[in-house]
């Protein structure tokens, strides 16, 4: 028998990004210029139109100094995180 993973939570993370940028102030543009990646990358994210990468997760977790387990954790938001394997 499968037993298939719950769906991430995209819609926390989505909003994790959002109260992160807004906890520091940050404009979309300020946020692009500390992490190197698009204004346009931030508002596709913000607005469910675009997943983004690991690579621009990672970028964002440093650019707003969040461990990026943390940030990322936000995807098993309303459900468990699967189990960690016994011996």
């Amino acid at each position: 028998m499968t037993i298939f993973p719950p769906d991430p939570n995209l819609d926390e993370l989505r909003l994790e990004l959002s109260r992160l940028r807004a906890t520091r102030g940050w404009s979309y543009d300020e946020l692009a210029a500390r992490s190197g990646l698009s204004r346009r990358t931030f508002i596709e994210i913000e607005q469910g139109r675009t997943i983004g990468t690991l690579q621009t997760w990672h970028a964002l977790a440093h650019a707003l100094d969040t461990p990026i387990d943390q940030l990322l954790g936000t995807l098993c938001e309303g459900h468990e995180p699967p189990a960690t394997p016994t011996p």
